[in-house]
């Protein structure tokens, strides 16, 4: 490959960003924030969701509906809720 077929993949993201719709960006926010919450639930929990594993110290309860304001606007979070204790996303 040569040096001028080689893309700036930050200049392209950063340019494909400013081109996206609204509805885009938040719909990948919400899809990001959701996998990093339920990755941290699973930890929390010591197994991932649905999971069976004797490791298991907790298990999830449903979900809060919370709005979080971005710039992007103000994208509904499903939170993840475990039976005892509590989880709150940092």
């Amino acid at each position: 490959m040569t040096a001028s077929a080689n893309i700036d993949m930050t200049a392209w993201i950063d340019g494909q960003l400013e081109q996206a719709s609204p509805d885009m960006l938040r719909s990948m926010l919400q899809a990001f924030a959701g996998a990093l919450m339920g990755a941290q639930a699973d930890a929390e929990c010591s197994a991932q969701h649905g999971q069976r594993s004797p490791d298991r110290v907790n298990s999830r309860n449903g979900y809060r509906q919370r709005p979080w304001d971005t710039r992007a606007g103000t994208i509904d979070l499903a939170i993840p809720r475990l039976r005892s204790g509590s989880y709150f996303p940092e």
